[in-house]
Parts: structure tokens; C-alpha cells; sequence
């Protein structure tokens, strides 16, 4: 078949449209068969009815109406030889007016052959692969020299050639341009009896980018979370926080290319924004004192007061705005925000005005989220540094108990026994006893300020704050009773010593002063009255509380010892509200001495 083509009397559409006519081959079929075919579009003829009559004894006619006809016969298996036109309004107009809508498409259209050659494309096509068109055919692929094809479907061409179905692929043009190629069959073949497929091509470089801007915060989370428990809890505070500012550095120059930073933590306490990453902000600002109010604090106490992110698009028009950085005309800040607590802020500034976008913001808040994850998870850590720490301080607390109340109960009774008051051995024996009971307060008040730092410590001591430093006896033969009046007591901060028996328990009375007396009613070595009487001669108001299980009171020690002022008697194993409920009521309603 030949062409022929009809242009557009549009200057706007300047695209040349195929209208089959005879060839070469159609005249030889003329000349060997009777009647060749012509194709007739329009109703109306009388503007060739004078040529159609002269020639209805050589040709055939075939009337169609419309342009889709006229296509579909002339795309055909057995097209017909010629096409007459009645006039323009019966197609071509119609035609043409089609081609003009289809350069003003947006995407690029394209129709190309199985060997990829492109036979015609609109404006959008011209403009996206930044070329001409003209009377050459250059194949799709060759515009794009140093194109990529990433799939899914890495030969689109031939699956829509071996399937007739629409096949889609991504093509990456370079590293921030991606193209996105769909391709479909178009019925019937070309002039050279290829075939002809459609192709629309669509930039999707802002999507691709964006998706992979998703990715790369997505494994910015994983990255910055995946901080190995083991190895931070061996890390000081300090070492834990550098670490986390050289990842978070890396990430807002490398993934969302920011190069002036500010990020500040928020503490609840003082209410106060304390820097802890700057990269390019002027030293003063960095430097400078914020905290979570909406006035007078810039943007980031107004983003840290009201959780709400802000984009500052004229720094000059901005009341809120304080400068960061010197030239700076725009600004971004984003909280950081976990489980509704605000952590603190994410300051980006730029010299440019209106730097920063919607979709800026959009990532700097995705970006954010995991950062507030990472100073979670590391105040976590701490706080269970700090916790272990406290831990193992009460456990070795315990353990030393034992070994501690030996040496005082050994060295008071060496000091009775031996010393006189102006020699040297009651001097040093003395001082063996302060030593000893140094040793113990400083691992206690280790424990204490460990967990003074442990934000939800389990100790009841802020309800029971009177009796932190009360001193309390402990008698009783029995070690466990011993141990776990330790570990009870000391969770309030009382000071705990504890003996076997009813003698020892009288040289620590008139070697120190307690605020109470807590006993076995009967200690191995004398009877539970006598021990109580002996103990109130050496201090009359003594809070004296004596300990019973629930087997038979043969000596009627309880009843003998209420008549001589005892008040409370107390139940073992120890009941923690009734024990400290006891030690309450002695230590407030004491008599003084």
C-alpha cells in the first residue's frame, strides 16, 4: 500500500495523517482482475458523482459512513484499493480535530512498529524525549542512550507481540528521572505489513523519588533501631548519644539532603529544649536557651509547645521566626513525637525562601517518627542501666547484710568486754565500728541515687518519706527472717541491723540509738518478757515490737510484755502493710528520751 497524507489546516496540530491509496500492487491486481474496490466515505456524493459514474463500469464501490469504518476496512485483511473522501466534514474533520485533542495530552503517545520504530507521536512525545520527528523512523529505544529498563517487564515489545496483550514497565532515564512505558496492540498492520502497537509514555520521576525517599526513611528506622541492646548497655550515656548523632547526621545529609540542622531534645522537668545535634547553625543560636512556649521561644518552642509541625517559608515576614543561621530565608521544624509525649524538635533551615515544600515536610515527619524511636529506645536503655544498677546494688546490699551484722554485733562485744574509755583499743574499736557502718550506707545510698534517676521505680519510700534514716533492730535466730527484714525495710530507706539473740541485742541498744525494737518473742538465749524488760532499762521509750508465728504462747510472753507498755505485735512471715503500718505508729508516737 501507499501513503498519501492530508495536513491539518490547524497550525496548532502540524501532524500528517495516512490515508490509504492504490500502489504499486493494487494496480497490477487492477489490471488482472475485473473490478478493483474503492472505498467511499460519506453520505454525501454529489460533489464526485460525475467521477463515480465514469468509473462504475472499471471499479466497484463500497459505501461507509464513518471514519471508523473507513479504518477498520482499510486496516483490514483484504483492504480495498482506492479511498475517496465526499468531503471534509464527513471525516476528516473529525480526524483531524481527534489528532489536535491528542497533542494537547499531557502523556506521550506514540505509535510504533514491532521493530520499535516510531511512525508517529504527539507534542507530549516530542517534548519528553526531546526530539523531532520528521521523515525518518528512529526506533523507540535509541532516543534513550543511556536508559534502563527496571522492570517489571524487561521486554515489553515482544510480550505484547507474543501475547497481543498490554504489557508495563519503568524505564530509569538517569538517576532522577524514571519513565513509565505501557504498550498495546493496535489492530491490523503498517504500510510494510508490520505490526503496529500504541505506546504511552509517562514521567513518574516525582513518585519514583518519593517512593524510594519512603524506602530510604523506612531502613533509616531500621538502621537507627538496630542499635544491639548488649553492646549500648556497655556504652556510657555520652557514647550512646554520639552514636546516635553520627547516624542522624548521615541520614539528613545522605537521604533527605538538609544541610543546616538543629535537633533538641525536650525535658519535661525544667520545660527546657537542650541541644543535641547542630550541623551549620551559627554557634550563638545553637547555643541558645529555649523552651516549650509558644512565645518568645522562636519556632521551636511554638512546634514544642503545640506538637504541631511549622513551615516558615519567608523568615523575614515570620514573627515567630529567630534566626539559626546567618542568610537563612526559609525554615522547617518538625516535632518528634512518641506515643503522643513530645521528645523534642527537627530544625532545617535553608538561605533559599520557600525552600521547603509540603511534601518536604511530609518526609521530615516520616523521618522523625523513627527518630523519636531511637531516643526512646536509648532512654529506655538507660533507665534499665539504671534500673540493673539499682538492682544489683540491693542484692549485694543483701548479701553483705550477714557479713556486716557479724562485725558489728563481734566488734560491740569486744568493745564492752576489753575497752575502757580513755584507751587505745576502745579508740580503734571505734573507729571499726563507724568504718562498718560507712561501708553499708555508701552501697545504700549508691542504690538510692541510682534509683532517684529510675523514673518508675518501685519503691514505696515517696509514700513513707518520715521514715528514710529511721534506725530499726532486727532480733531473731532465724537468718531468713533476718535477710528479708533487710530487703523489706531498705526499700524505705531505713537502716537496718539485725541480730541472733536477746544479748547481742542489748549491747547494740547501748551502743547505738534506735527508733525501734522489732523481736522474736523468744530468743534462744533468755525469755521473751526478760529481754523486753532489760531492753526498756537501757532506754525507758524504746518502741519495742515483739515477733510471734502462730503456735502456742507457753509462756505468755505477749501477755506479759503488754502489760509492761508493749502496743503492737507483729506476724512471721513479715505482712508488708502490717509491718510498716507497726513501724509507723512507733516512730510517730515516740516519747521523747
Amino acid at each position: 500500500m501507499g501513503t498519501a497524507y492530508v495536513r491539518s489546516q490547524d497550525p496548532g496540530v502540524g501532524i500528517a495523517m495516512p490515508i490509504q491509496f492504490a500502489s504499486r500492487q493494487a494496480v497490477s491486481r487492477q489490471i488482472v482482475s475485473e473490478q478493483p474496490e474503492v472505498l467511499v466515505l460519506g453520505k454525501d456524493q454529489t460533489s464526485f458523482s460525475a467521477v463515480l459514474s465514469g468509473m462504475t463500469e472499471q471499479c466497484r464501490f463500497t459505501n461507509v459512513s464513518s471514519l471508523a469504518d473507513a479504518l477498520k476496512r482499510i486496516n483490514g485483511n483484504d483492504p480495498p484499493e482506492y479511498c475517496l473522501l465526499s468531503e471534509p466534514s464527513t471525516g476528516l474533520t473529525d480526524l483531524v480535530d481527534s489528532l489536535s485533542l491528542l497533542s494537547q495530552i499531557p502523556d506521550a503517545i506514540l505509535q510504533i512498529n514491532q521493530h520499535e520504530q516510531i511512525l508517529w507521536a504527539n507534542r507530549a512525545a516530542e517534548k519528553l524525549l526531546n526530539t523531532e520527528f520528521g521523515d525518518e523512523t528512529p526506533k523507540l529505544f535509541d532516543v534513550w542512550s543511556e536508559a534502563t529498563i527496571v522492570g517489571p517487564d524487561f521486554c515489553p515489545i515482544n510480550t505484547v507481540l507474543a501475547r497481543a496483550k498490554q504489557a508495563k514497565t519503568t524505564i530509569r532515564i538517569d538517576d532522577k528521572t524514571f519513565y513509565e512505558l505501557l504498550v498495546s496492540p493496535i489492530p491490523g498492520s503498517g504500510p510494510d505489513g508490520s505490526k503496529l502497537m500504541l505506546a504511552i509514555i509517562r514521567d513518574i520521576s516525582e513518585e519514583v523519588l518519593q517512593q524510594q525517599k519512603l524506602d530510604a526513611v523506612h531502613q533509616a528506622g531500621v538502621d537507627l533501631g538496630d542499635l544491639d541492646r548488649e553492646d549500648l548497655l556497655d556504652l556510657s550515656e555520652s557514647e550512646r548519644i554520639e552514636l546516635l548523632k553520627s547516624k542522624l547526621l548521615h541520614y539528613t545529609q545522605e537521604l533527605l539532603e538538609f544541610e543546616t540542622v538543629e535537633i533538641r531534645v525536650f525535658d519535661h522537668d525544667s520545660n527546657n529544649l537542650k541541644p543535641l545535634l547542630d550541623f551549620g547553625m551559627d554557634p550563638t543560636a545553637a547555643a541558645r536557651e529555649l523552651i516549650a512556649d509558644s512565645r518568645g521561644n522562636g519556632v521551636t518552642g511554638f512546634v514544642a509547645a503545640t506538637g504541631r509541625s511549622y513551615l516558615c517559608e519567608d523568615t523575614t515576614k515570620d514573627p515567630l521566626y529567630l534566626e539559626g543561621v546567618a542568610g537563612a530565608k526559609s525554615s522547617l521544624t518538625v516535632p518528634l513525637i512518641r506515643h503522643e509525649k513530645i521528645l523534642g524538635t527537627f530544625n532545617v533551615e535553608s538561605p533559599n525562601p520557600k525552600a521547603f515544600s509540603a511534601s518536604d515536610m511530609k518526609f521530615l515527619e516520616l523521618f522523625c517518627r523513627e527518630v523519636a524511636t531511637a531516643l526512646n529506645h536509648l532512654d529506655l536503655l538507660a533507665i534499665e542501666q539504671v534500673a540493673s544498677v539499682a538492682e544489683n546494688t540491693r542484692k549485694m546490699l543483701f548479701e553483705v547484710s550477714d557479713p556486716v551484722d557479724d562485725i558489728l554485733n563481734d566488734t560491740t562485744w569486744i568493745y564492752e568486754k576489753f575497752c575502757t574509755e580513755d584507751s587505745e583499743v576502745c579508740t580503734r574499736i571505734q573507729h571499726v565500728l563507724t568504718k562498718t557502718q560507712e561501708i553499708r550506707d555508701l552501697i545504700r545510698e549508691t542504690g538510692k541515687c541510682a534509683d532517684s534517676n529510675f523514673a518508675n521505680s518501685l519503691r514505696a519510700s515517696k509514700t513513707h518519706l518520715h521514715l528514710s534514716g529511721k534506725r530499726i533492730l532486727i532480733v531473731d535466730v532465724d537468718s531468713d527472717v533476718r535477710k528479708s527484714a533487710h530487703a523489706i525495710l531498705e526499700q524505705y530507706d531505713m537502716v537496718v541491723d539485725a541480730v541472733r539473740t536477746a544479748d547481742e541485742a542489748l549491747r547494740m541498744v547501748r551502743t547505738f540509738t534506735y527508733h525501734a525494737v522489732i523481736a522474736d518473742k523468744a530468743p534462744p538465749d533468755m525469755k521473751g518478757s526478760a529481754m523486753f524488760r532489760s531492753l526498756r532499762e537501757v532506754h525507758e521509750h524504746l518502741p519495742i515490737m515483739l515477733m510471734t508465728g502462730f503456735g502456742y504462747d507457753s509462756e505468755h510472753t505477749l501477755v506479759k510484755c503488754r502489760e509492761m507498755g508493749m502496743r503492737k505485735t507483729l506476724y512471721k512471715p513479715f505482712i508488708l502493710d502490717q509491718l510498716i503500718k507497726a513501724i509507723d505508729e512507733a516512730v510517730t508516737t515516740r516519747l521523747p528520751e
